[in-house]
């Protein structure tokens, strides 16, 4: 099976996406097909050789305005053909019921003809769905248009395809904004890569073409076009692309580059670490633009009720247009099949099936611009309904970075500074992760010119000699093998590096992991929205008791290994509140079996395990808590915003439905039930992207 990927264009709503994917997935030698309404994308596994020409048969006998082609195929403008058939028919019916030419059969001929012309692009699709087995708001308006002709309502008639082919215009309009608004905010797809060949000249290439390995070069004020590793040259770069946040980072050789960063100042030369699908850019538009995949429930009950609905509403008709004579004295065949013809035009349900997909992923699209990628519609649902948030520890409420807190001066011999300088001047030799806190709190440049005989021992520490001095520097343990005297035991909370000059201790020195700056802010606004914080961590029970006064955390469970963390939030998601959600929030590799079992599991994207990444529902960019409360918000407001659409959807077809079985309104006030509330909610929409 090869994977495909085509772009599809004319899709009415999302009920139409759905109609289109599942008679693709029907083809044999297809399968896995999922039409993305949000984003006009189609993807699909397929191991048939003319796949592109069987996908568009099937479509066309659905959808038959649609277009299926390759990303990138025909950029040319194409030309809108519906407004042309307004133009025509608007003249055909001016001059018809105005009589210009005062002939009757000319008159009437003319009139037929702006039918023909107006009606034209719903008859046929209509005809080829109900071929396909598919009734939807194409019929009911052919039905309506024709019985109005019939039972000569002839202008209420023309007016209502007259507006229901300007709403279709002034759709497709909507649509076509609000993806381009969604597009610009995750518009970070680089545009080329400046390789570097053997001769050290440079040319410009698409970022595909690079390979791993290979050099490439990003001047001042071009955008990083693949991840790596800088080799040479310092370099400002912002990642507010990445993270949603404007922060400039300051790089130099040997630190790593993502994709999708601004290079605001220097040049710098960068060894690719992993090709463009591969890399951080891709993955994140690979992630948003396949996120509207999974359905939010509220979405999934709108595509599915969409199948029965029209078919009902077909025989609520016909029962009007039968009955109503029978039962209301006073009331005519003509003028019941009138109401009837009015209740199908107000019943059809264009601005609930497009709104409601049209505001998850506008609020996917907008989660994504503040750092917080969100992988379903589901998941930015879910977030309005968190009341227990569980973290890890280290990397999600800390730095995850150790940095030296304390320095002891043990026979008051050396000065705080000279204890640093031969920690220092060891660690320099060191692959430990802590040694890098050592050198970086080191400002002075390390000098080991003299440095002899150095070895590291594995889990315990390093020795070396210099100026005939033997040096050692590690854990208590291993200082005290050689020492003279036993350690007395610091206090602390965290890790302990020990200095022995000739095996007689000088001094020690304390690394800390420290607490993210503002997390104590950020969790405290948490809790004031009603959430349960918790601490699960394998960490001993002091360092997480500390950790979690720091934070403002209260509830905390200490040295608990991967197996004790699934089983706890097991038990809180079983005791917890109907229709509420408990989120767990992590950054390693054992987080991962915890975060896949959460209702709703969000990792840290910057200094998060990939496993860690892959398992959870929601990756903060930033490895910020604040974006927590931001993503709650924009889930808030768009769930607002769907259900102000379907009120206002509901509550104005309810009232013309009434209206037009009483005989109080006619097909107008129908098409603005059905075409002007589409146009509304479209609107109301696009308030989420800003």
């Amino acid at each position: 099976m090869k994977k495909y990927r085509y772009d599809i264009i004319d899709l009415d709503c999302a009920a139409c996406a759905k109609e289109v994917e599942e008679a693709i997935n029907e083809i044999k030698g297809i399968q896995n097909c999922i039409v993305n309404f949000g984003t006009g994308k189609i993807t699909l596994e397929s191991e048939l050789e003319n796949t592109l020409e069987e996908i568009k048969k099937v479509a066309a006998k659905v959808e038959p305005d649609c277009t299926i082609k390759l990303p990138e195929e025909d950029k040319r403008e194409r030309k809108d053909y519906g407004i042309i058939r307004l133009i025509i028919g608007i003249i055909l019916a001016i001059i018809g019921f105005t009589k210009i030419i005062p002939n009757e059969i000319i008159s009437n001929s003319l009139i037929t003809g702006a039918y023909g012309v107006l009606l034209y692009r719903t008859f046929i699709k209509s005809i080829k769905q109900i071929r396909g087995k598919i009734i939807d708001e194409n019929l009911l308006m052919v039905i309506s248009c024709i019985g109005a002709y019939l039972v000569g309502e002839k202008l209420e008639g023309l007016m209502v395809i007259l507006l229901f082919e300007i709403g279709k215009v002034l759709e497709a309009k909507a649509i076509s904004k609000s993806r381009k608004s969604i597009k610009d905010l995750m518009d970070i797809k680089p545009k080329y890569a400046n390789l570097k060949g053997e001769n050290g000249e440079t040319k410009q290439v698409e970022p595909q073409d690079v390979k791993i390995g290979d050099t490439i070069i990003v001047k001042e004020g071009e955008e990083i076009p693949l991840d790596g590793i800088v080799i040479s040259g310092n370099a400002s770069l912002n990642t507010s692309a990445l993270t949603g946040e404007t922060k400039v980072y300051e790089v130099k050789k040997g630190n790593t580059v993502l994709s999708g960063s601004i290079n605001q100042n220097g040049l710098i030369e960068i060894e690719v670490t992993a090709n463009y699908e591969n890399g951080t850019v891709n993955r994140i538009l690979e992630l948003v633009e396949s996120a509207t995949d999974k359905k939010a429930k509220t979405e999934t009950y709108v595509t599915k009720l969409a199948k029965i609905y029209t078919p009902i509403v077909i025989i609520l008709a016909l029962i009007v247009a039968i009955f109503m004579p029978i039962i209301v004295q006073g009331i005519n065949y003509s003028e019941s099949i009138y109401r009837a013809l009015t209740f199908l035009v107000i019943a059809c349900p264009c601005s609930i099936a497009i709104s409601v997909p049209l505001s998850y992923f506008s609020g996917i699209g907008k989660s994504s611009k503040r750092g917080i990628l969100v992988k379903g519609s589901d998941f930015l649902d879910g977030l309005k309904d968190i009341n227990n948030i569980i973290f890890d520890k280290t990397g999600t409420i800390t730095t995850g970075e150790f940095e030296v807190s304390e320095i002891k001066t043990l026979e008051n011999e050396l000065t705080e500074e000279e204890i640093l300088e031969y920690v220092a001047i060891g660690e320099t030799y060191s692959t430990h992760p802590l040694a890098k806190s050592i050198t970086n709190k080191y400002t002075k440049e390390i000098d080991t010119s003299e440095v002899k005989n150095l070895k590291e021992i594995r889990g315990k520490g390093i020795e070396y000699e210099k100026e005939g001095k033997k040096i050692k520097i590690g854990n208590k343990k291993f200082i005290e093998e050689t020492s003279k005297e036993e350690l007395k035991e610091i206090k602390t909370t965290g890790t302990v590096i020990y200095l022995s000059i000739d095996n007689v201790v000088k001094g020690a020195i304390t690394l800390e992991d420290q607490i993210k700056q503002n997390a104590k802010k950020d969790i405290e606004k948490l809790n004031k929205l009603g959430i349960t914080t918790r601490i699960f961590t394998g960490d001993v029970k002091e360092t997480a008791e500390e950790i979690a006064q720091k934070a403002g955390i209260k509830e905390i469970k200490a040295q608990m290994l991967p197996q004790d963390k699934f089983e706890e939030l097991e038990k809180i998601i079983n005791k917890n509140q109907k229709g509420k959600k408990v989120a767990f929030v992590g950054d390693g590799i054992n987080d991962s079996p915890v975060l896949a079992r959460a209702d709703i599991g969000i990792s840290m994207g910057g200094v998060g395990a990939q496993s860690a990444i892959e398992a959870s529902d929601i990756v903060l960019m930033t490895d910020e808590i604040k974006k927590i409360e931001e993503g709650i918000e924009i889930s808030k407001k768009t769930n607002k915003i769907i259900k102000q659409n379907l009120t206002i959807s509901i509550a104005i077809k309810i009232i013309i439905l009434a209206l037009s079985i009483l005989g109080l309104s006619n097909m107008w006030q129908a098409v603005f039930s059905d075409v002007g509330v589409t146009i509304i909610t479209i609107l109301n929409t696009l308030r989420i992207l800003k």
